[in-house]
Formats: structure tokens, C-alpha cells, sequence
């Protein structure tokens, strides 16, 4: 007799409407501040309901003659919109009816640019991203108090906002309903690596030895990964199948990915004995925020292990680049080496999570074939890094970035239960933060040339009592640029050298920090009557200036790179993954990619005194309405 199939999990209407009306209203603010959309004051309703003098009721037109929205947003800094969800409505002529998310791009879908091609695939990730913020399970669920003093792994269980500037930001399309609740960090679950044998001749593995330490042995680091009996009975496996484990390097494998990808995909390799399938490891790992980046809960001082995952999640199949994977090591050891080498840094205890080992293999009619971009040809390797766990002291406690926009299911903000346990003032603590952030990256940016790509996901924050000490910056090897010839720069990290003008160099900080970060946490710091929004600003402007006074001999870049320009580009993420939600870059030219729809306001330019550096103003001072941003 036939098994039936399992029941679909049932979906909570009230949860449903939630998360719909959330999406809702980042959507129509995010689409306002991409000018996507051009919402106008409604005429003849009041102008208040979500607790600020500033707010006011919007209208928005739609492609279809008849259908408008109205809700009711306020204005910040960097034209940002805050949207009141439980505002949202939907008018078809005299009828009022509740919002949709979906039916909102189909409403919208010519104003929005989004192709035939491209509009089912995007409906998909919003149906997914709205699911993911539903199925949040308890554990997914604590109060901020609770999760201000709590450990690393329950922060990143609970984050469930995803990259604050994309609307369809969590649609990780490829898993099914089980895989979501298996694979997923808001899943509170744990799981093992699935691990094969590849034979040296198709498969490369890499490493970086520390300067002044011993050279990087790969047997002895793969026995101490596994576990002498896994790596035992892995051995043990090979030899009984005939083949010499010298010939082989272990290369683990995401479960899904070994399931839906490698077992299917690479089968004529698993035929020939190129790969072996060994079978799963003792350890358990919990998925991170980035979901194909797995941490060690069986022994957390071992490394990270960030596996390939061909899912398509916000504009990019996840997989890894054996290409990249050869270089891997050696841009991070290089990186290391920088940052630990100079006392401003090594003061303000900044640093980087090293990816010190990788692997990769290679399809070889896929890479033969097919473009190194194409993501068939990143469905096989994997690399290891540096845990967090070991670069803590006792007393100290770890969190990503990501959680200071976090606010709990009772509208909570995390930052604020920070900020109480710290004992601290707002100022103080932002300040502290500020020093521990902000500062090292001016001091990469002006006296390295380098930039990170320092969003809340990519850094991790150490804490004492509350209060932000240092930060940890990891993806290094993706997502770093090298500004400057730097001829210790080693062959194999070539590629981070970026070639772009001044103007352009300046938005590494003005774009990636300030509209991509800061313009969310001043905002929600206003909203949670935490601390004013001209004071956030103010206190970044006081950091800026604080630096430069301190190092006068980079005046000219500081003249050059001005970060208290009166205005910069608007960068459109969201324009990018409408215009093509499978590629969002030209990953061989990122920079000739990007969207912009004219220029932001700076919100530090306000605090430039005729010096050009240091601030005017007082905290508790509320400037000018920047230009361009009207109530």
C-alpha cells in the first residue's frame, strides 16, 4: 500500500498578516527610497499615528487606473522611509481592502522595471521570505532582555530580518517546507557534514601557514576536524574500496547540497572513484545568518566550515568558486598579517575571522563547458574558518551586528536592552560602539586602502557587560578591495586590487556604513526613544573627525575621499535584483553593475565646521532638515 504524504504544516492567519504587513511596509519604504515609487501627501487626512510630529499620511499610484495605497510613514535622514504596517491600505476605487505583498508588485510591477522573466521568481522569494518570519519557532522568539544576556547561537536563531536594504531578502528558493525547518537558523536545529573523498588530481586544497609558525600539515588538520575515530573509519573505507588514502583529500558537503547536487550532478564522478562518498562526520553544525556558514556546536573552538549551497537566495546562487577557493587562504593570511601588524588596530582589538584552509573540485565537463560565473561550476568545495569562539576572553560575549536592528515580537529593541544591562548612557555606549566599529574601518580605509563589506551579517561584535569592545570582520577573500598597489599583495591575491575614482572610493564607507547600516540603527534608535537621530549622526560625525585630527598626515585623502560631502549616489539594491534576480552582478565587473537614482543628502555634511572636520554642534541639538527631505 502506498505511504501517504506527509501533512503541510499548517500556516497561523494571524502570523500570516504580521509578517505580510511588515514586508508591506519595508517594501514601500525601500521602493521610496530607490525612487521606485513617488509617494505624495494625501490631502484631507490627519497626519499622525505612529508617535511622531513628522508623520504623515502617503499615497501611492499603482499601474492600474484605479488602485492606490495609503499609509501613514515618517522621514529620516538619507531619505529614509518609516512605514507604519498596521497603516497599509489597498484602494481599488471606493473599496478598501487589506494589503498583499505579492499583489502589491503586481500592482506596481511596470513602475518596479521587473521583466516576465524575472517577476515569477521574485513572487517565489517574497512568498518564501514571508514564510521564514511565520515559522519562527519558540526558540526563535526571545524578549530582548533575555536575549541581550544571552549566548552567540540563540542571537543568530533569532535574527529574522535578513540584509536590511533588500525587500525580498530570505526566499532561499530550492528548499522545500522540511529544509527550511532543518536547515535554517531560525530553525534552532543542529545537523552533521556530509563528507567525500575527492582524488588529488581534480581537487586542490590550500592553506595558509601564521607567519613564524609551523607549516600547515592537512592530514593532521582533517584528523583533528573529523575526530580520530571518523577519520579512522573514513580511511577504513577507502582502503576496503581498494584505493590509497594518499591519493584522496576529504571535502565536506552541506547535506542538502550532497543530496540535491553532488549525488545527481557528479555521478559520473562517483562512478569512475574520483569521488567517494564517505559518509556523515560526528560533529553537529548550526547554520548562521549566511546559511551556507556552519558553526561547530559539538566543539566550538574548532573553525567555521562554509560549504557550497546551490540555493538562490537574494540575487546570487549560493555556491563557492573552486577558482576562488585556490586564492582563499592566501588574501586572508595576507589581510592578517596587515591588521595585526598595526598598533592603531591591534589597540582597538579589531580583526579578522582568517579562512586559513579551503578545497575545491572541479565538474570536468562543467568546467570545461560552461563560464567559471556559472553556478554548476560552484557546486563542490568548501573552506574553514577561524571560529569566534576562540578570539573571546573570559567574560566577554558574542553577537553579530546584524542584531542591533533586531527588535523582538513585542516591538523591543535589542540595542536598548543592551544599553540598560550596560549601565551606560545611549551617547556613551553608541560612542563606544563607534570606536569599536567605525574607527578601524576609517583607519583600513584611509591608511591601508582597504575596504571590508562591513554589513551587520558580516560582523560579528564582542561584548563585556553590554557594551561593544571590538569587532571581528569575516568573508574576507569575497568581499574585500584593495585600493593601492601593495607589493607584498601575493600573486594569488591579485584579484582584490579595485581600480575606481575618487568619488567612487568614498562610497565604500558613505554607502556600505552609512545608508546600508547606519540609516536603519539611527532610525530604529529614534524609534525605541533610545537616542535622537541627530545625535547618532552627530556622534558619527564626531568619529570622523576624531580620526582625522588625529592623523594629519592623510589630509590629502581625506580631502580626496571626502566623507562629509554634501551629497552621494543613491545606490538601488532592490533595482538590482528586479532587473535580475539570478545575477545581481556581473561578478567579473561588479562596479560597471551598480544602479543609482540620483544622490542622498549626507547627514554628517551638516556638522562640518570651516575647519571641515570638526563638528559644531552639541548632543541634544536638533539641525536643519537636511535638503531634499520634506515632511
Amino acid at each position: 500500500m502506498a505511504q501517504s504524504a506527509p501533512a503541510a504544516p499548517s500556516v497561523d492567519r494571524a502570523a500570516w498578516d504580521v509578517a505580510n504587513r511588515e514586508l508591506l511596509a519595508k517594501a514601500l519604504g525601500e521602493f521610496a527610497h530607490e525612487r521606485l515609487i513617488q509617494p505624495i501627501p494625501a490631502a484631507g487626512e490627519r497626519n499622525s499615528g505612529i508617535g511622531d510630529e513628522d508623520a504623515r499620511a502617503y499615497v501611492v499610484a499603482t499601474d492600474l487606473e484605479r488602485v492606490e495605497y495609503r499609509f501613514r510613514a515618517k522621514r529620516r535622514s538619507l531619505d529614509h522611509w518609516v512605514v507604519a504596517p498596521t497603516s497599509i491600505e489597498r484602494r481599488d476605487g471606493q473599496s478598501i481592502r487589506d494589503p498583499d505583498i505579492v499583489q502589491l508588485i503586481l500592482d506596481l510591477k511596470n513602475s518596479l522595471g521587473i521583466g516576465p522573466e524575472a517577476l515569477p521568481l521574485y513572487l517565489e522569494e517574497l512568498y518564501g521570505t514571508v514564510r521564514a518570519r511565520v515559522e519562527r519557532p519558540p526558540a526563535a522568539k526571545l524578549n530582548a532582555a533575555r536575549l541581550a544576556r544571552t549566548d552567540f547561537q540563540a542571537i543568530e536563531c533569532c535574527m529574522m530580518d535578513g540584509h536590511p536594504c533588500f525587500v525580498a531578502n530570505g526566499g532561499r528558493v530550492g528548499f522545500s517546507s522540511a529544509d527550511s525547518h532543518r536547515f535554517t537558523p531560525e530553525s534552532d536545529q543542529s545537523f552533521a557534514l556530509e563528507w567525500l573523498a575527492a582524488h588529488r588530481s581534480k581537487a586542490h586544497f590550500r592553506a595558509a601557514s601564521p607567519v613564524g609558525g609551523p607549516p600547515f600539515d592537512y592530514d593532521e588538520f582533517v584528523r583533528q576536524e573529523l575526530g580520530d575515530e571518523t577519520y579512522g573509519r573514513f580511511c577504513k573505507r577507502l582502503r576496503g574500496l581498494g584505493l590509497a588514502v594518499e591519493d584522496y583529500g576529504f571535502i565536506p558537503a552541506h547535506p542538502w547540497q550532497w543530496a540535491n547536487k553532488i549525488a545527481p550532478q557528479f555521478a559520473g564522478e562517483l562512478a569512475t572513484g574520483h569521488l567517494v562518498y564517505l559518509g556523515p562526520g560526528a560533529d553537529q553544525y548550526r547554520p548562521q545568518q549566511s546559511i551556507r556558514t556552519l558553526f561547530n556546536a559539538s566543539r566550538p573552538e574548532r573553525p567555521y566550515v562554509k560549504t557550497a549551497l546551490s540555493i538562490l537566495n537574494m540575487g546570487f546562487v549560493r555556491g563557492l568558486s573552486p577558482g576562488y577557493m585556490a586564492s582563499t587562504p592566501a588574501i586572508n593570511q595576507w589581510v592578517s598579517e596587515l591588521v595585526s601588524s598595526d598598533r592603531f588596530l591591534r589597540e582597538r582589538g579589531f580583526d579578522i575571522l582568517r579562512e586559513f584552509a579551503s578545497i575545491g573540485y572541479r565538474h570536468p565537463q562543467y568546467s570545461a563547458g560552461l563560464p567559471p560565473t556559472e553556478a554548476r561550476n560552484k557546486m563542490l568545495s568548501a573552506l574553514w574558518r577561524e571560529s569566534p569562539a576562540t578570539k573571546v576572553d573570559a567574560g566577554q560575549q558574542l553577537a553579530t551586528m546584524a542584531a542591533l536592528l533586531h527588535r523582538d515580537a513585542d516591538g523591543e529593541a535589542y540595542v536598548a536592552a543592551l544599553i540598560e544591562h550596560s549601565g551606560l548612557s545611549a551617547a556613551a555606549w553608541i560612542r563606544r560602539y563607534l570606536d569599536a566599529y567605525l574607527a578601524p574601518l576609517l583607519h583600513c580605509f584611509f591608511h591601508h586602502e582597504i575596504a571590508f563589506m562591513p554589513h551587520g551579517e558580516n560582523v560579528i561584535l564582542v561584548l563585556e557587560d553590554g557594551v561593544p569592545v571590538r569587532v571581528l570582520v569575516k568573508d574576507i577573500a569575497e568581499e574585500t578591495a584593495v585600493f593601492c598597489r601593495h607589493d607584498r599583495l601575493p600573486r594569488a591575491a591579485k584579484r582584490l586590487a579595485t581600480s575606481v575614482s575618487d568619488d567612487a572610493r568614498a562610497l565604500y564607507i558613505l554607502t556600505d556604513v552609512f545608508d546600508c547600516f547606519f540609516r536603519f540603527f539611527a532610525s530604529l534608535l529614534d524609534d525605541a526613544s533610545v537616542l535622537p537621530e541627530s545625535d547618532f549622526w552627530m556622534l558619527v560625525a564626531t568619529t570622523l573627525a576624531d580620526y582625522q585630527d588625529a592623523h594629519p598626515e592623510l589630509e590629502d585623502r581625506f580631502r580626496r575621499f571626502d566623507l562629509f560631502q554634501t551629497h552621494f549616489p543613491r545606490l538601488c539594491l532592490n533595482r538590482l535584483q528586479l532587473r535580475n534576480n539570478r545575477q545581481l552582478l556581473d561578478l567579473g565587473d561588479p562596479e560597471t553593475s551598480f544602479l543609482y537614482a540620483g544622490s542622498l543628502p549626507n547627514p554628517v555634511a551638516r556638522y562640518r565646521s570651516r575647519t571641515h572636520r570638526r563638528p559644531v554642534l552639541r548632543l541634544g541639538e536638533k539641525p536643519a532638515r537636511p535638503e531634499g527631505i520634506r515632511p
